[in-house]
């Protein structure tokens, strides 16, 4: 069930930086309280091949995200033990350092559970031990939220393991989103910042559509 238009979970959860400091982070509280949109990021695991691919492309655009009144915040359930490991192990060997934004770390699954992202498969039952197994992995897809200064979430996308995203494209979404914010206008199929958008009436397409 999709979660956009709707206020992002109020959950507290273990989160690790490049400090090393394990700390709380509200994701909700954040956004509200800093007056700021957030990019959520969710990824399977931490010492994996696709997974660092992506955590350093989000580092890399980490400050058109700033300048874009935007948190980064990527999120896994793994321990924030492994992702301190992980930050201070270097490029060459697999790790993170250099990754800057923090980590949630959400071992008890409370928030990915809540948010309906984990990979989980059907129940079956064991009879020689009595007991039910859970089939699956138990980690999240990739999974990305796009939360306004409200804590509601704008635009969510989940994909499965093996496809890496494509940050630029949550950075032209949060350019269309803050556009409407501001004026009002929406903004039409593969806009980009200064390009020209619409009012909510037939004129103002069939015009746009005419020039293009």
């Amino acid at each position: 069930m999709s979660l956009v238009g709707k206020k992002f979970p109020n959950i507290e959860v273990d989160a690790m930086n490049k400090m090393g400091a394990t700390f709380k982070v509200n994701v909700l509280e954040e956004a509200k309280k800093n007056n700021k949109k957030v990019v959520l990021f969710w990824y399977p695991k931490d010492f994996t091949y696709v997974c660092p691919t992506e955590l350093f492309a989000f580092q890399e655009a980490l400050k058109e995200f700033q300048d874009k009144n935007t948190i980064v915040i990527g999120a896994s359930c793994d321990t924030a033990e492994v992702h301190s490991a992980w930050l201070h192990t270097s490029k060459d060997n697999g790790g993170i350092e250099g990754v800057t934004y923090p980590l949630l770390a959400d071992t008890n699954r409370n928030l990915s559970n809540q948010l309906g992202i984990l990979q989980i498969g059907e129940e079956t039952y064991n009879e020689e031990s009595d007991t039910i197994i859970m089939e699956g992995p138990n980690v999240t897809w990739r999974a990305t939220y796009l939360i306004d200064e409200e804590g509601t979430i704008f635009a969510e996308n989940v994909n499965v393991e093996p496809v890496g995203r494509n940050i630029p494209e949550y950075l032209r979404m949060i350019d269309a989103y803050t556009h409407f914010q501001k004026y009002g206008e929406v903004c039409p199929a593969n806009w980009k910042e200064g390009k020209d958008t619409l009012k909510e009436n037939r004129d103002s397409v069939a015009n746009y559509l005419a020039s293009h």
